[in-house]
């Protein structure tokens, strides 16, 4: 009777908790501007008095300019809308991302544990992939107009097949502050770092590998 019991306010928990596991709340008015000039720390950003509202707030060109490919070894550049540059976005549970790839570039294998992503390629020819919990993985080829869904926290990656051209792409994320952790920088260049034994056991290198991987990464 007391393992029955136990076993019914568990499935009512896990319940209560899956109703209560959204990516971002829902707003409660027709929109909350950002005021990003607040000094208050809120999980989102203050809301600016709608009178001060105008059409500026939910606009903005930061998708418009391409990114520094080269800022990075992997050659891919990401731009997001964010408070700063769309406040209008406040509360709205998404974001937009444009993604610049380097000839032969990547995104690589990441994920963002607050969003789920549809991408579209607007240029170029893009291998994407998801790996689900399972280990299983989902690739596509994505040409002009194509479309891939990337599952909320599941590890994926972006590759411009084009060995002379860049590629472009465009995704929304269901947060508007979806995170991302690139697992390969997660892993080797945390700070503090994880313990070698860890990561020489976890991946199954030596310590010398660590080290390489390390440094060659900008740890």
């Amino acid at each position: 009777m007391k393992m029955c019991r136990l076993f019914l306010q568990l499935c009512l928990g896990l319940t209560l908790l899956s109703g209560l596991a959204k990516p971002d709340p829902d707003p409660l008015q027709d929109y909350c501007i950002a005021d990003t000039k607040s000094p208050l720390y809120l999980n989102g950003a203050p809301c600016l008095n709608p009178t001060l509202a105008h059409s500026s707030h939910f606009t903005t060109s930061a998708l418009a300019k391409a990114g520094d490919t080269k800022a990075n070894q992997f050659g891919f550049s990401v731009t997001l809308t964010t408070l700063a540059n769309l406040p209008g976005i406040n509360t709205m549970g998404l974001t937009m991302a444009r993604a610049d790839i380097a000839a032969n570039g990547l995104v690589p294998p990441h994920s963002h544990p607050r969003a789920s992503e549809v991408t579209i390629c607007l240029q170029g020819v893009i291998l994407v992939g998801f790996v689900d919990t399972s280990n299983r993985l989902f690739t596509q080829k994505l040409e002009p107009g194509d479309s891939f869904v990337f599952p909320r926290g599941l590890i994926h990656f972006l590759y411009n097949m084009e060995s002379k051209k860049p590629a472009l792409a465009i995704s929304g994320l269901s947060s508007q502050n979806p995170g991302a952790q690139i697992a390969s920088k997660a892993a080797f260049v945390s700070n503090p770092p994880i313990p070698e034994v860890v990561l020489e056991k976890a991946f199954q290198i030596s310590r010398q590998d660590v080290a390489k991987i390390r440094k060659n990464l900008g740890g």
